[in-house]
């Protein structure tokens, strides 16, 4: 399977403080990556050095290119979404359009404009009269119209009432995505994406703290719920997490048996966002 990014020792500091640390890697194609972290976890300076767009030390190649010294080359194959609208006011959305298919040569116009004509979307409104869901719907048509073998997405629901964001996620999937491309993706809304994800990575403190299939999650965690005089139990077997609630215990755990936990209570393959939690803390411990 061909590797879209393979990063070995990747780092970057500003000054004493570290953004990343020593982070390996890989990402194969035709995978949907969501990159999770905090805020300051480190997640953006992985994005801009992906892209080219910031000095790191380690190794780096992103579509067989060093990010470096061949971004012009790199930038013909990547799309990319950021949580800021960067798109003048005073553009008009077929300007938008023109100014695209100049720049790019693997955008494709009449694909745009066939998105854009299922939204709200027209052709001769100014970026300053569309609201910021339209403004996404806009960045979407323009990228989902780039053949690009990598997108790079970068919050691209920030701020946006959960019906855009379901359909951003829907037009990703149904009209985006073709099992060869490669999504790589950062959100603080991760319950919204943890089903269309191939691929998990959690970045705490600029090193990674889980790198995992989806399908590996259900083999290496476990949820159990259990009653309060069983708590103690689960406690002596080490998990990464704690909570209470209803008159219930619930603990995560990492690499114990199924068999084992089944005797103590109910177990299921935690949800993402209370994974992460469990992670991020146990590394900060």
């Amino acid at each position: 399977m061909n590797t879209v990014i393979r990063a070995q020792g990747l780092s970057r500091s500003y000054g004493s403080t570290v953004a990343l640390d020593n982070v390996d890697f890989e990402i194969p194609a035709g995978r949907i990556v969501g990159l999770i972290g905090p805020n300051g976890a480190g997640k953006t300076t992985a994005l801009k050095a992906i892209l080219g767009l910031g000095p790191f030390q380690g190794n780096l190649e992103v579509l067989g290119l060093d990010p470096r010294r061949q971004r012009a080359k790199l930038m013909e194959q990547v799309a990319f979404i950021a949580d800021v609208a960067v798109l003048p006011r005073w553009l008009r959305v077929r300007q938008a359009l023109e100014i695209t298919a100049g720049l790019h040569p693997r955008f494709d116009r009449s694909r745009a404009e066939n998105f854009l004509s299922r939204t709200g979307v027209g052709a001769d409104k100014k970026i300053g009269q569309l609201s910021k869901g339209m403004v996404t719907q806009l960045h979407l048509a323009l990228v989902m119209a780039i053949d690009a073998r990598l997108l790079v997405l970068d919050e691209p629901t920030l701020g946006l009432d959960i019906i855009y964001r379901k359909d951003f996620y829907d037009a990703l999937l149904n009209d985006y995505f073709d099992g060869e491309r490669t999504i790589l993706l950062t959100t603080h809304q991760v319950e919204e994406v943890e089903h269309i994800l191939s691929d998990l990575m959690f970045i705490s403190d600029g090193k990674l703290v889980l790198d995992e299939s989806m399908d590996a999650l259900g083999e290496k965690f476990l949820e159990l719920e259990t009653r309060p005089d069983r708590a103690e139990e689960a406690r002596r077997l080490g998990p990464l997490s704690e909570r209470q609630g209803l008159g219930r215990h619930y603990f995560i755990f990492e690499g114990q048996p199924r068999e084992r936990l089944a005797a103590l209570g109910e177990i299921k393959v935690p949800g993402v966002a209370d994974l992460f939690i469990a992670k991020v803390r146990r590394s900060r411990q």
